[in-house]
């Protein structure tokens, strides 16, 4: 009974315990909080890595000179531009695949370069993929009208290997880009599939120029995505993502580099000796002089991507000023 007067204790919730001077009730107050903006419609055309798109336009500018060379009246620029329609399909599907899955697989965290939607969290990464598949699924499309419209229905099961190739670059449990094996798929499907596919769409053969071109073509999609990988060695070392350059190491991969820049102007030999107008290609090495050079001394990231956006530029001058030279 001694005990029936004494003041009941109420226990308190600090939770529920007003901060004081904008503190918490916890040591240190509480954790500063991550604000991630919402991606903008700029952030998406971003993703899309535009600056790419030389890689998808250059092969179906050349497959369609050569094709314009083996008879005039068998050139079809409705087909031209169907085939362009898939390659950049593919290209802009396969940026956003890449952004999808490395962002959900954490490769993303150690990146230096331009930040990624699905990585830095501005967009939920079944958005990313979404996107992604809508590329892929334009870029179908249009195969599949290419493929109605000549009549080759084999070129579905075609264009069905180019879209699971691309996805399961970084996709799938064990995407083939993290064995460094990304150079193969580019130069395949970017280099002789899109050139020699878009001759032989329109006229139902392939000829010397069509191969020629596409194996340039293939080779300068290769620098591209080195530069690219060079860039990023560390980071991807980092998330175990295992590169070519990443495998063969910085010196090997500026060397492999300047060899990829070096091989189509080698080609573009031969085909100064045929067409009057090749040689005036060489003005190309403007832009891929500075890409080698920069490549080759260059410690920074900032330097390697200025090197990028050189080598993309020579992609798209050597694919168009080849193209005219063949055509005209």
């Amino acid at each position: 009974m001694a005990n029936a007067n004494r003041p009941v204790q109420k226990r308190i919730d600090p939770s529920k315990v007003p901060a004081r001077n904008g503190r918490s009730g916890r040591p240190g107050g509480q954790p500063p909080r991550v604000v991630v903006k919402k991606a903008t419609f700029g952030d998406w055309v971003g993703g899309a890595r535009l600056r790419t798109l030389p890689v998808a336009i250059a092969p179906v500018a050349l497959g369609t000179a050569s094709a314009y060379l083996i008879s005039n009246p068998g050139w079809h620029w409705v087909r031209a531009l169907l085939a362009l329609a898939v390659a950049v399909g593919l290209q802009i599907g396969v940026n956003y695949a890449n952004d999808y899955s490395d962002g959900v697989r954490g490769t993303d965290r150690y990146r230096v370069g331009p930040s990624r939607l699905t990585g830095s969290g501005a967009a939920k990464p079944r958005t990313v993929l979404v996107v992604a598949l809508v590329f892929f699924g334009l870029g179908a499309i249009a195969g599949l009208i290419l493929a109605i419209v000549t009549g080759y229905y084999w070129l579905i099961a075609v264009g069905a290997v180019c879209i699971v190739a691309a996805y399961f670059y970084t996709g799938g449990k064990r995407p083939y880009g993290y064995y460094g094996l990304g150079e193969i798929f580019v130069f395949v499907f970017f280099g002789l599939v899109a050139t020699l596919g878009t001759t032989f769409t329109q006229v139902g053969t392939v000829n010397v120029e069509s191969w020629l071109s596409g194996v340039a073509a293939g080779f300068l999609a290769c620098a591209v995505l080195m530069v690219n990988n060079l860039r990023d060695l560390k980071q991807d070392k980092l998330a175990k993502k295992r590169t070519l350059a990443v495998l063969v190491g910085s010196r090997a991969g500026r060397i492999l580099y300047a060899t990829f820049m070096v091989i189509p102007f080698v080609i573009l030999a031969f085909f100064s000796i045929f067409y009057e107008k090749a040689p005036f290609v060489y003005f190309t090495l403007l832009p891929a002089i500075p890409a080698i050079v920069i490549t080759i001394t260059g410690k920074t990231a900032p330097e390697l991507v200025l090197a990028l956006k050189l080598t993309t530029l020579t992609v798209l001058v050597f694919g168009l000023g080849l193209a005219a030279a063949i055509a005209f």
